[in-house]
């Protein structure tokens, strides 16, 4: 039987793309973008929302432009997991703020982290989270407390412009850029010309959704180029210069897709300009008429990267970009810097792990002290929820890592809390099904309790929710928070299961089984069967990604 083809007089709305021509009609994002640039709110919440008060915010602004000045309603408390598709927004939102901190590249000195610190302590409750994205966060922010906070920041030249919305957001970079012999290249320079020369520009202030930029010459990838939406990454081509391979359209959430090398070779002189060029592509051509495919990966995965190359090159350089060779294999699996590395001036970088991301201002500040007083006042954020004091000499390292370690800040994790990561979760975002955060560090510590000696690198990501804010598709053991049924029938807190996802060679996202869930009181027992299995099961040096490619269904559930 044949379906009849159904035919239309109606004129196509295509996909939103402005260089095609197709304006109208909007979606209410695209309506709210039309109506006002969301750059304008920030004198807005100077003048008069810092004035007035919560109640008196333009619901526009409250529930759109602002996030262009990094500020999103939190969740308000008590809402369990089961209410977040039911209610409304307005019903869902606390009148506090969850306020994101750029912090392009990772670089820190002590007093910017000092004031980072002293920030979360006088107006968020003491509560901080670096984020995945070498963000640091704060919850519970008034809005009659952010022109302050703002001034604060800016003292230190740091901000919290478009660390939210429609727009270039934080830009990674490697933490150790510039510090280790055997990086490629050093992308600082061209990171701060990029920021420097678009963040904040009204050119790129409406773009159809976020925008995720990496820049590395690191040999581990530490920026996980293969899932941001476009990515500079460090090669050397056959002359021998050194410069980057493009690639562009990855991102994950509910349709992960990795991105695609371009095939160009870019000079470090080249980066800002071809930066520019490829959001302009995004800008002009990306689909704005639904919100859910809004992103570059679908407009690649429409195109391919030759029409993307010829469109780029043609259109906005009105150049043509060398070939260029793909970049050497990451070196290490793990990417997160944790432990002590050797500088090439002869000191050493002193990476150590947090309680996933979650950490308290006055920490921070402690830290930046630990910085002065061992180093030479430099910190860096890491794409891992992790943190690096730079410049300590050999005789201090030890004494670093003593000094941490009384603060629970661990230069020597064990696998699993070195490889656990978290999203916000439930405690304040608005999206998230289950609590995260707590919840990570209660399983982490179990497993190190009834698996003492696991000698493998693992990754273990909780996320909240399907938006993968926590990356569970690319890690060995992903879960992504749902609402689940347990022994009784009743609907409690719980994760899909998603195993043996990976980075790097063969790349690839995690497995599903039949839509296998747990409770969240399961997760630990979980893991600790699945785990065991994979040591009396593995070959030698297998990783578990590996190993899961291989196993047997019945294996892993």
């Amino acid at each position: 039987m044949t379906t009849p083809t159904r035919t239309s007089n109606r004129p196509k709305r295509g996909e939103g793309q402005w260089a095609l021509g197709y304006r109208e009609p909007l979606n209410p994002n695209e309506r709210m973008k039309k109506d006002s640039d969301g750059l304008e709110v920030r004198q807005r919440i100077i003048d008069i929302y810092s004035k007035t008060g919560f109640d008196g915010i333009d619901p526009g602004d409250l529930r759109g432009r602002m996030r262009w000045m990094g500020l999103y309603t939190q969740r308000a408390q008590g809402i369990p997991g089961g209410k977040t598709a039911v209610l409304e927004p307005e019903e869902l939102e606390d009148k506090y703020f969850m306020m994101r901190a750029r912090i392009d590249g990772g670089q820190l000195t002590s007093d910017a982290l000092r004031v980072i610190g002293g920030i979360s302590t006088d107006f968020g409750r003491d509560v901080a989270d670096v984020t995945d994205r070498q963000n640091v966060q704060y919850h519970w922010i008034r809005i009659e407390d952010v022109p302050e906070i703002w001034r604060r920041l800016e003292s230190v030249g740091l901000s919290t412009m478009e660390a939210c919305g429609d727009v270039p957001r934080v830009m990674l970079g490697c933490p150790l850029a510039g510090i280790l012999e055997d990086e490629v290249l050093d992308a600082t320079d061209v990171i701060a010309e990029t920021v420097e020369k678009y963040v904040g520009n009204p050119e790129f202030s409406n773009l159809p959704r976020k925008w995720k930029t990496s820049m590395s010459g690191c040999v581990d990838h530490c920026t996980e180029p293969e899932i941001d939406d476009v990515s500079f990454v460090g090669v050397v081509n056959e002359a021998g210069e050194a410069g980057y391979d493009l690639w562009v359209g990855g991102g994950l959430s509910t349709n992960p897709m990795f991105a695609q090398r371009v095939g160009v070779f870019v000079r470090p002189d080249q980066v800002t300009e071809v930066w520019a060029a490829c959001t302009s592509v995004f800008r002009d051509y990306g689909y704005r008429r639904q919100r859910n495919r809004a992103r570059i990966k679908f407009l690649m995965a429409d195109w391919g990267p030759e029409k993307f190359r010829q469109v780029l090159q043609d259109e906005y350089l009105h150049a043509a970009l060398p070939d260029g060779p793909a970049p050497a294999p990451a070196k290490h699996d793990q990417r997160d810097h944790v432990g002590v590395s050797r500088q090439k001036d002869g000191l050493n970088a002193v990476g150590f792990a947090l309680r996933t991301g979650r950490i308290t201002g006055s920490l921070l500040t402690t830290i930046a002290k630990l910085a002065d007083e061992y180093g030479q006042g430099r910190i860096r954020t890491t794409t891992q929820q992790k943190l690096v004091i730079l410049d300590v000499p050999d005789e201090k390292v030890e004494a670093l890592v003593a000094a941490l370690a009384e603060h629970d800040l661990q230069v020597r994790p064990s696998a699993f809390r070195r490889g656990t990561m978290a999203c916000t979760g439930l405690e304040f975002c608005k999206l998230a099904i289950v609590e995260t955060k707590q919840h990570a560090q209660d399983l982490y510590a179990e497993l190190e309790k009834r698996l003492p000696d696991f000698d493998v690198p693992i990754g273990i990501n909780v996320n909240g929710c399907p938006n993968s804010c926590a990356r569970f598709q690319t890690a060995d053991i992903g879960f992504k928070g749902s609402m689940v049924k347990d022994d009784t029938g009743e609907m409690v807190e719980g994760f899909q299961v998603h195993l043996g996802g990976h980075l790097g060679v063969e790349a690839t996202f995690g497995r599903k089984f039949r839509g296998h869930k747990v409770t969240k009181a399961e997760t630990a027992d979980y893991c600790e069967r699945v785990l065991r299995g994979f040591l009396d099961r593995r070959t030698p040096g297998e990783s578990f990604a590996h190993y899961v490619s291989r196993a047997e269904e019945d294996w892993l559930l």
